[in-house]
């Protein structure tokens, strides 16, 4: 694959921002082709919705200075992976993972790095399964690798994030360490949560397969409780049963 030279940076970052746009359109042209599909095949939509962004330059900038390198167009796409990117907001941690297993078996997605911060959280309490994978952009006479970020959550995980983000925000990124440890604690929360939904709706397909054939199962497994921290479990007194 032949390089790309321009006279001035200028030009260089111009024709970098077409890559990355034109990569987040490849991205989102995938998963909109991947949630049809399996609304055709099984009835159900794994994506809630899609988010897409191109970082700014301040934090372009920073993200350099914080790598050592100098602040050119070169370096940039070299060494910011995460200039594009793209959120997938889910229903079920289940579908987390079919999303990403099939982002990355896709014949022209190179999957470079992963980041699976829902098996291993944060020290924070975030969680969210993140991918840097690189995706040919065919222009004219050149064909362009070019990187982007998928962060793929579900929907109590971004809501965390989001609430996380902007109270961080007010504290200019040091928060006393009672916020903190309250922040840590909504996040067990939110795993629990998803836990919980994610088992409800696995009762609900039994017992819908079941139906027909008069087999529908007893057995309350969607109140699984056993990883909610004792310290929480009296938030939890409607929805816990007693051991």
């Amino acid at each position: 694959m032949n390089e790309i030279y321009y006279n001035d940076e200028e030009n260089e970052w111009n024709k970098a921002l077409l890559m990355y746009d034109a990569v987040l359109k490849e991205v989102s042209t995938k998963l909109e082709i991947l949630n049809n599909e399996f609304k055709l095949a099984h009835q159900y939509n794994p994506i809630e919705h899609i988010t897409s962004r191109i970082k700014s330059a301040q934090s372009i900038a920073r993200k350099i200075r914080i790598k050592g390198k100098e602040l050119t167009v070169e370096n940039i796409i070299k060494y910011v992976n995460d200039v594009a990117g793209v959120r997938i907001i889910c229903s079920f941690t289940s579908d987390i993972y079919r999303i990403a297993k099939a982002i990355a078996k896709q014949d022209d997605v190179s999957v470079l790095q992963v980041k699976d911060y829902i098996s291993s959280p944060k020290p924070n309490g975030y969680m969210s399964y993140h991918m840097i994978v690189a995706i040919p952009i065919f222009l004219s006479n050149d064909v362009v690798n070019t990187k982007v970020e998928i962060q793929i959550r579900t929907i109590a995980m971004d809501f965390w994030a989001s609430l996380e983000h902007k109270i961080y925000y007010k504290f200019d990124g040091k928060a006393p360490d009672g916020i903190r440890e309250e922040l840590r604690e909504c996040a067990d929360i939110i795993s629990f949560l998803d836990k919980k939904m994610l088992a409800i709706n696995e009762t609900v397909k039994k017992y819908h397969n079941d139906f027909n054939g008069g087999n529908i199962s007893e057995d309350p497994s969607y109140l699984i409780h056993e990883d909610l921290p004792d310290s929480l479990k009296k938030l939890f007194g409607t929805i816990v049963p007693d051991d």
